[in-house]
């Protein structure tokens, strides 16, 4: 596949400004990369600047901690795809994981799920806070509350993607679910690594400088 085509080109930052939206929607259509991810705040503005491209709008839910009430992540996916977005990434309860509270999780997923009713899911269970007892645990629950794809992390907690954790994810989810690696994914180099440990999808800010080979090209985002 073309390595651009298993991007989300990616601008998640607080300070991140209209203009730089505007950046990355350029370079995402110029590039053809799968999809922007941005804050549900920038949807609507993604969603038009987009409009006739094949690129998707993924937006964040519950993002960066996870621990907005399952009602609240329910209704911020339902708001951002009301407002264009086609992908949404959610961050797991990662307490009440951790706390073996396997239905909470489960229920928190699922509630996402069916308000996004149909459009695809990406469930980001944040790997450098688990041990991987608990990434394994997060998988199986995510995969049982009908996710189409599990995430490594939001790249906001202390550590990123890393192909252990991505070869240890595909072989939990098996062969139909999408594996999404992000967080510090920044060289063509790490994107291969990452394919071969079984991701299919990237979650990247690095996009151009990934594709272009260009390794000055640094993003602002």
């Amino acid at each position: 596949m073309e390595l651009a085509k298993l991007i989300d080109h990616t601008a998640l930052k607080p300070e991140t400004t209209k203009a730089q939206i505007t950046q990355l929607c350029k370079e995402a259509k110029e590039y053809g990369f799968a999809s922007v991810c941005v804050n549900p705040t920038w949807v609507k503005l993604a969603a038009e600047l987009l409009a006739g491209s094949d690129v998707k709008v993924c937006t964040v839910i519950g993002f960066p901690l996870g621990a907005n009430t399952s009602a609240v992540k329910a209704f911020e996916a339902k708001d951002a795809i009301a407002n264009g977005a086609g992908e949404v990434d959610m961050v797991i309860n990662i307490a009440a994981l951790k706390d073996k509270d396997d239905a909470l999780v489960e229920s928190d997923i699922r509630a996402v799920v069916e308000a996004a009713n149909g459009t695809l899911v990406k469930v980001i269970i944040e790997t450098s806070l688990l041990s991987d007892e608990e990434k394994v645990r997060a998988c199986e629950i995510a995969v049982k509350a009908g996710t189409d794809f599990v995430k490594t992390s939001t790249g906001f907690s202390t550590g990123g993607a890393t192909k252990e954790d991505v070869a240890l994810m595909r072989k939990t989810v098996g062969p139909t679910i999408g594996v999404k690696a992000s967080g510090g994914v920044r060289t063509k180099q790490d994107v291969e690594d990452m394919v071969a440990a079984g991701a299919t999808r990237i979650g990247a800010s690095a996009g151009v400088a990934i594709v272009s080979g260009d390794q000055t090209s640094k993003s602002d985002y």
